[in-house]
């Protein structure tokens, strides 16, 4: 199993600019690779690296250009995070990303994938990364099974094999290219032979995986508020386009309370530092 798929990936590995640059810049990446996919997230690291290539850089920038440089990644709080993280990196740390787990997950927004994949990915550690994409592949190729469950198992922590940081960004690779959620490449994937799962007649899973609902949401909303935001400020509140009042209201709350933006008199404006 190891050898066929360091192999693979040896070969078929995409050129990401985050596997050849600073731990600062695998962090960028982790955080925005959050439910969001490569060729969305690839312009806007290349962007962040240029504009703030150090923790330092990020930290000293106002957090209205902060929340205007996420842009439609999506779940913006993850800018907010990554902006406080390195806030703490440039203070308490010498404007290096931490090496120590429990450093790393003492920073905001810093959970334990995440640690585990800057570690892995940024300092060749050897840790138990549990990417989605990864899951996937252990679940057909171990268990037999089309998917994995939603959250992570312990049973997952404590046996999933781990092989060292080329190893899990192999796995990972494999999982987003070949054994992918829907029309896996079984023909072409370097498991084929030993896949638990291909040798049973791939079975469909019990379990039904739906995307997170989208239109009409309050994320919707938020992402709104946030977008007309970007695009010109301050904004009295009739200037948002929204049919349900009542979530705008709500989501103008939220959006205040959380720290992204302000209001004065009827005007809004997204939050400075």
């Amino acid at each position: 199993m190891l050898e066929e798929v360091t192999n693979w990936f040896a070969h078929s590995a995409r050129d990401l600019p985050w596997r050849k640059t600073s731990p600062w810049g695998v962090m960028v990446s982790e955080f925005m690779l959050q439910q969001t996919p490569v060729v969305r997230v690839l312009p806007k690291w290349n962007e962040w690296m240029e504009r703030w290539p150090t923790p330092r850089d990020l930290a000293e920038a106002d957090k209205s250009d902060v929340i205007k440089a996420w842009g439609s990644l999506g779940y913006p709080r993850r800018a907010l995070r990554l902006w406080e993280s390195a806030k703490v990196i440039a203070q308490n740390h010498g404007n290096q990303v931490p090496s120590d787990i429990e450093a790393l997950r003492s920073l905001p927004g810093v959970g334990e994938y995440t640690a585990s994949a800057i570690l892995s990915f940024a300092f060749d550690q050897s840790h138990n990364v549990m990417d989605i994409n990864i899951r996937r592949v252990y679940a057909r190729a171990i268990d037999g099974i089309e998917h994995p469950t939603k959250s992570v198992t312990s049973r997952e922590k404590s046996e999933r094999p781990i092989f060292g940081p080329t190893w899990s960004k192999a796995v990972m690779e494999l999982g987003a290219l070949i054994c992918t959620a829907k029309d896996p490449k079984c023909g072409i994937c370097p498991l084929s032979r030993s896949c638990l799962w291909l040798k049973s007649g791939s079975p469909r899973s019990n379990q039904v995986r739906k995307g997170q609902p989208w239109h009409g949401t309050k994320r919707q909303c938020r992402g709104m508020i946030l977008k007309t935001l970007r695009e010109r400020e301050p904004r009295r509140g009739d200037e948002f386009v929204w049919e349900e009042s009542a979530m705008l209201k709500s989501a103008l709350e939220e959006l205040i309370a959380e720290g992204f933006i302000t209001k004065r008199g009827d005007r809004y404006r997204l939050a400075r530092s």
